[in-house]
This record gives structure tokens, sequence and C-alpha cells, in this order.
């Protein structure tokens, strides 16, 4: 299993900025021995749902689960083995397309620039495993926005996602469902953006 060890650093901020301590991260896709952090990170997603008061929908443990022991997330944490963040992939369609899902971080590592590096991570394992397939992202954070589209990703209507039930079934626990029902998943206020690697050939 590759390792990416991320080095501490300082940083100079204008002074009307508040400096964010850097932290060293361990940034790896998962395994069976990354079931260890399940329950923290379902509890943070909610907690962070719940805060935010935006889309993000809710997973199910069994769904994480699996996920983690098949290889099909990343995950960081520390060097002393304290989580600090998530994310994972699902494939619709036959492996046509491929979304990158469940980006999270622990609170206490927020503003470290780890979102980003997870976010790259993540993507890479994505063109890896599939590298045949449309990758997309649905999202109401712009700094989520903001990633996607330095690696890539174009902003698109809903009518180029996948078509697939059981994908639209994990828009169920959002708060922002009835938006998207009641315009019959033509819209919503997540923006979709996608990474289609012919057009990147």
């Amino acid at each position: 299993m590759k390792t990416i060890h991320y080095e501490r650093n300082k940083a100079v901020f204008p002074l009307n900025e508040k400096a964010v301590e850097s932290f060293d991260f361990i940034i790896e896709k998962t395994s069976v021995e990354h079931i260890f952090y399940l329950n923290e990170i379902c509890e943070e997603t909610l907690l962070s749902a719940k805060a935010r008061g935006t889309g993000i929908s809710g997973r199910p443990p069994e769904l994480l689960a699996k996920k983690i022991k098949d290889g099909e997330a990343i995950i960081a944490f520390t060097p002393d083995g304290k989580w600090a963040g998530f994310a994972f992939i699902s494939s619709w369609e036959s492996g046509k397309y491929v979304s990158n899902s469940g980006l999270i971080v622990a609170p206490e590592f927020r503003h470290t620039g780890l979102a980003k590096k997870i976010k790259k991570k993540i993507f890479e394992l994505s063109r890896k495993k599939y590298p045949k397939a449309i990758i997309f992202s649905l999202t109401t954070g712009l700094a989520v926005m903001k990633m996607n589209h330095e690696l890539g990703f174009e902003p698109v209507t809903y009518s180029e996602l996948p078509k697939d039930d059981e994908f639209w079934e994990n828009c169920k626990s959002c708060i922002n469902c009835p938006i998207l029902l009641s315009k019959e998943k033509k819209n919503c206020l997540c923006t979709a953006m996608l990474y289609d690697p012919k057009k990147m050939s």
C-alpha cells in the first residue's frame, strides 16, 4: 500500500488573515484495516450536514464499510492515527460513470488544505480504476466546485448525469430532495460537474 506523506511547512500570511497551522497527513487508498474509522466518518458526515443545513446525503454505514474494504475510498489521518478526512467513489451504468462523493474533513483539520489533497487523490483513484469512465460530482459547496474546476470538471445539466434509479436513491436523505423531485430530477440546488476523459485526450 502506497502512503503519501505531506510535510509540515511554514507559511507567511498577511496581517489581516488568520494563520492556519499546517499538519503532517497520511493519505492513502482504504483497506479493511481502516474500518476502525467508520463510526467517526459517519458521525461527522451527519453533524456536518446538520450544521451546514445544505445538501449532504447520508450514506448507510454498510455502504461505506464496503467502499473501505474494496479500496474504493481515500482516507487521511495523522501520524499518530487520528482520523482527518475521507472520500469515496461509486460506479454507475456498468462503469460508464463514476461519482466522487462523501468528501469530509474533521473539523480541527479544516482550512489546512487537506480537502484539496483528498479531492486530488480520489480523482486519481477514479481515473486509475475506471480510466474510460465519465467522472462527476454534485455539490452545493463553492470550495468543492473550485477544486473540481482545477481538475478539469465542467458544469453540466442534470440530463448528462446517470439515469440509474439507484443513483438517485442516494438523494433521498438530502434535505433538498423535495426540490429535486418537484423538478422531476432535472435540477436542484446542487451544481453538477463532469469530467469526460474523451474531451481531455
